[in-house]
């Protein structure tokens, strides 16, 4: 079972979910997208997307493959610390690696303090086309998870676009450059990397299937 893990204000249909879906179900595999914004995105925290993905790999009798888009590869890689026997592989689509750290209220046009006075913060959900609130609560539970010290030892297989506007491929960098089972694969792409898919799809097909 392959389960990919969609990002932050994104869904299950979103551009990269269906193109992969679509290539690995060709294949015969079973691709599961939850909807981690379910039941309320307004409620949504780390540890609750992980409640979930154990739900999901709960269903599978062999270990999965994850791949985690952006915030999903944050949980991504955090799942496969927790339950390495459980996930025998990770694909990692320009990973918000540093999630929990004050780079979150580059979410919108406004600071920590503003969003925890507030008690929500309003972001555009590009899944829904509209503005929706996330409470602070979102915050103050990704800071509990370090992405940056937390051990995976499944094969991992990493694309970074090297014009990332969210994620610092630096970041990326360093994080596979401290783990000799990670294939980390720099693109000359965006945030999305829509204009890699064809070559992304294939490239997670072969590791997939290997």
């Amino acid at each position: 079972m392959v389960i990919y893990l969609h990002g932050f204000a994104s869904g299950v249909t979103s551009t990269k979910a269906e193109f992969i879906g679509r290539r690995l179900r060709a294949d015969g595999i079973d691709f599961r997208a939850p909807d981690l914004n379910l039941p309320d995105f307004s409620t949504l925290t780390v540890t609750r997307m992980l409640q979930q993905t154990r739900t999901l790999i709960g269903e599978a009798s062999v270990p999965v493959t994850l791949i985690g888009s952006s915030l999903g590869g944050f949980v991504a890689v955090h799942a496969a610390a927790q339950w390495p026997d459980l996930v025998a592989r990770l694909v990692l689509l320009a990973p918000a690696l540093d999630f929990g750290s004050p780079r979150m209220a580059r979410m919108a046009d406004a600071s920590l303090d503003e969003w925890k006075a507030s008690g929500t913060l309003n972001v555009f959900h590009f899944g829904y086309g509209r503005f929706v609130p996330i409470h602070y609560e979102l915050y103050e539970d990704a800071r509990r998870y370090d992405a940056m010290r937390a051990r995976v030892s499944a094969p991992t297989l990493v694309f970074q676009g090297r014009y990332d506007a969210v994620v610092v491929p630096a970041t990326v960098e360093r994080w596979a450059a401290e783990r000799p089972n990670v294939d980390l694969r720099l693109m000359d792409d965006g945030h999305q990397l829509t204009a890699s898919l064809p070559l992304l799809a294939d490239a997670i097909r072969g590791f997939v299937n290997s």
